[in-house]
């Protein structure tokens, strides 16, 4: 019996059980070493690869845009045949009914060639000018042949617009392009064609988007600066526009930018609130860039016709207006308007929108212009 008492001793270690008690917390503390696992919340960083993926095609778009240079440049002049065709249409239309079976053209149908001008949207002010020297051309000669009205006209309207200007960007940088012109015009769209030009010609391209009265405006905006690979500066819906303008120059020179080009609002139906705007913006914009902006572009909508030179009285009273680029002449008839802006603003013609593609956007060029509305 005595025998047996050692195995009931041994219930000591039945005692040990604690010890597995104790270690239980120990396996309760490392939980929270589990619950840090919020350091996988950085997957963020997973979210970023996107902006990889993103810049792929953008790498992808420029080589074949490099690619297909030669032949945007062999087409040009036929696209811009076509993006002036209705215009074409409706200008030697109503030109050839005036003039239709008369061999000769003298002071009794110079009031009908008048009126033909003026409806082809070329504006009063310029029509007139255009007769005037007509009549003194007839007066001296008696008459001329129908044949050579066509002739006529070419070069007296090659004589009244403005010559044609580009951008220089070879001595400022970063160069500040601000956008001026009313709502629905195709600001964001110019904007967007214009910087994808300037990027594929090498440029490093940054945009501001200052029209923060218009939640879309910003939108579209940074769709398209997405879509073309370049940065934007905005900021939240009601901002200050001098302050957008602001971060974006400054970032533009942190960043070694080539070109700026800012949005702005169009609120014509307040033209005190307008330049007062644009004042500030510009003043905000000279403290960070000296002599910025270099270039303030009027961008109009061709297809609105005389609007379109009414749009530019108002802007061109408001701030210093120095190019204006129209949009849409391959929907309208009235691309006429043209002349009658160039001539009566004195202010250069910048580019012109033929089609809806993003190579769309011309550089305008006077004698291409009306090389083609003459052909």
């Amino acid at each position: 019996m005595l025998s047996d008492y050692p195995v009931v001793e041994e219930v000591p270690v039945v005692e040990e059980v604690p010890v597995v008690e104790e270690e239980v917390p120990v396996v309760e503390e490392e939980v929270p070493v589990v619950e840090e696992v919020p350091v996988v919340e950085e997957v963020p960083v997973v979210e970023e690869v996107p902006v990889v993926e993103e810049e792929v095609p953008v790498v992808e778009e420029e080589v074949s845009a490099v690619e297909e240079e030669v032949p945007v440049v062999e087409n040009r002049r036929e696209k811009l045949d076509i993006g002036l065709k209705k215009t074409k249409d409706s200008f030697f239309g109503k030109l050839a009914k005036t003039i239709a079976g008369k061999s000769r053209i003298d002071t009794s149908i110079l009031d009908d060639i008048e009126e033909a001008l003026i409806t082809s949207d070329i504006g009063v002010e310029t029509s007139l000018k255009i007769i005037e020297k007509l009549e003194d051309r007839v007066e001296k000669e008696k008459y001329i042949n129908s044949s050579e009205v066509y002739d006529f006209l070419k070069e007296e309207i090659s004589l009244l617009m403005h010559p044609s200007q580009k951008n220089d960007f070879s001595n400022k940088k970063p160069y500040v392009i601000m956008i001026v012109g009313v709502n629905g015009v195709g600001k964001t769209t110019t904007i967007g064609k214009l910087a994808y030009q300037l990027k594929k010609q090498g440029k490093k391209v940054m945009l501001g988007a200052a029209d923060t009265f218009r939640a879309a405006a910003i939108d579209q905006l940074v769709v398209w600066a997405k879509r073309i690979g370049v940065d934007i500066v905005k900021q939240e819906i009601g901002s200050d526009p001098a302050s957008v303008c602001y971060d974006t120059l400054q970032s533009a020179k942190a960043n070694n930018v080539d070109v700026v080009i800012i949005d702005t609002a169009g609120r014509l139906h307040n033209k005190i609130n307008l330049m007062n705007e644009l004042t500030k913006i510009k003043k905000v914009m000279s403290k960070i860039v000296p002599d910025s902006p270099h270039d303030v572009m009027l961008i109009l909508d061709a297809s609105t016709g005389q609007n379109a030179i009414e749009q530019a009285k108002q802007f061109t009273n408001a701030t210093n207006v120095s190019s204006i680029s129209l949009t849409k002449l391959d929907g309208t008839a009235k691309g006429g308007v043209i002349i009658g802006i160039s001539n009566q603003f004195k202010i250069p013609v910048r580019y012109i929108g033929i089609g809806e593609g993003i190579e769309d956007l011309q550089e305008f060029k006077k004698k291409d212009f009306i090389d083609s509305l003459f052909s």
